[in-house]
């Protein structure tokens, strides 16, 4: 459905995704963000005033809905970064392998699909000394969340454009050879704990 996936998908996830909870951690996080940065998956543009543009040279957006480039693009007034929108042609990231300081991902390893393909392409573009900032939705380690998470997940498939809330993301990325340096995790919210489950933190 064309019209859901470039229209309403982009507004509901720009209404809903960016709560207090999910901003204060996108403010501790995305500051550590440095020299040419990849962001994977940039939506509605949540991210761009909490990146500090002294120390980004450049940032590559990549966000292959139209709708959600649209939305990104209201942002731009807000920040000095210079920013270039990517398209995803196929499944290859268009960028040279170890040119990226810094790979950015909030909320894109729980939805992109070929979550294994992804993970190696992030590593073919980032430096061998650069570094992965995440922010995940997925697997609770409560038997009886996962439950709900397993039921529900379907509909959040549907409405939310692939996402999965039974990931382990942390688990997926060192399967794919990144080493984490520094993470938290926790519900960042009370209710409903099947869609709050998330980690955050850095990767090398």
């Amino acid at each position: 459905m064309p019209f859901f996936r470039d229209e309403i998908y982009p507004r509901l996830v720009n209404m809903l995704g960016d709560p207090p909870p999910i901003r204060e951690i996108r403010q501790k996080l995305i500051p550590m963000a440095e020299g040419k940065v990849l962001e994977i998956g940039a939506g509605s543009g949540a991210n761009f005033v909490h990146y500090d543009a002294t120390r980004v040279s450049k940032l590559y957006a990549l966000e292959p809905n139209p709708g959600m480039i649209r939305l990104a693009q209201t942002q731009l007034h807000r920040t000095h970064l210079n920013i270039e929108f990517l398209d995803l042609p196929g499944e290859r990231i268009p960028l040279e392998d170890d040119i990226m300081d810094t790979v950015v991902s909030t909320f894109t390893l729980c939805t992109i699909p070929g979550i294994g393909e992804a993970i190696q392409g992030l590593r073919r573009v980032l430096k061998p000394d650069g570094k992965l900032i995440f922010f995940e939705l997925g697997r609770s380690p409560d038997p009886a969340v996962q439950r709900w998470q397993k039921r529900l997940e379907p509909l959040h498939r549907w409405l939310f454009q692939g996402l999965s809330l039974t990931r382990d993301i942390p688990a997926l990325l060192m399967q794919g050879g990144f080493q984490i340096s520094q993470i938290e995790m926790g519900y960042i919210a009370e209710f409903p704990k099947s869609s709050t489950y998330c980690w955050w933190g850095t990767a090398t």
